[in-house]
């Protein structure tokens, strides 16, 4: 008699979709407002000229100054909220420490995402706003906007507040390596 080794059936599409949040369920999460995002915005394409699929998370302290950021690239599997909050985590301890301690949060984080298409909501952009919001929570940070970067302009989801400048660049395409992060000589890495 032989038996055969049969793999586990793939992870059922219900719990991926169980870990995305749709626009209104953002929006009635009571997201701070960024006070200027086209500055902030500004700034953060400056500092990593994010290439599609290039995610940059970014933490300010109270009067919205950049006191970390990190840019790194999306592998290419489908969206899934538990592995991009984990990508989002891991990229938050290597540039600044948790706040755990604090009985509330001090910092925001944000997150800009480069991607192709248009600037409406889709899964994928459910999946990081889950991500954001949890590794927010178990960073010790306050969870801030999520902000779409497309050949259109920019789009905080969410909020409505939108702009043509800047925007993703048309057919630049990101370096991958095994690692599954931006080649090195495109990550920045910034703590002040």
């Amino acid at each position: 008699m032989a038996f055969d080794f049969v793999p586990p059936p793939p992870a059922e599409a219900g719990h991926r979709l169980s870990r995305m949040l749709e626009p209104s369920e953002w929006a009635a999460a009571g997201i701070p407002l960024l006070r200027n995002p086209r500055e902030v915005i500004s700034g953060l394409h400056a500092r990593h000229l994010p290439a599609p699929s290039t995610a940059v998370v970014a933490v300010l302290d109270h009067d919205e100054r950049l006191a970390a950021s990190a840019s790194f690239v999306r592998r290419p599997v489908p969206p899934d909220g538990w592995e991009l909050r984990n990508a989002l985590l891991a990229q938050l301890r290597r540039v600044i420490p948790h706040d755990l301690r604090r009985r509330t949060p001090v910092r925001t984080a944000v997150l800009l995402y480069c991607r192709p298409g248009e600037a409406h909501w889709t899964e994928e952009d459910g999946a990081w706003m889950w991500g954001l919001r949890d590794a927010c929570t178990l960073h010790g940070l306050r969870c801030g906007a999520y902000i779409t970067l497309t050949e259109k302009g920019w789009q905080i989801l969410g909020e409505g507040r939108s702009g043509r400048r800047p925007r993703s660049p048309a057919h630049a395409q990101a370096s991958m390596t095994s690692g599954g992060g931006a080649h090195e000589a495109h990550r920045r890495t910034v703590a002040r």
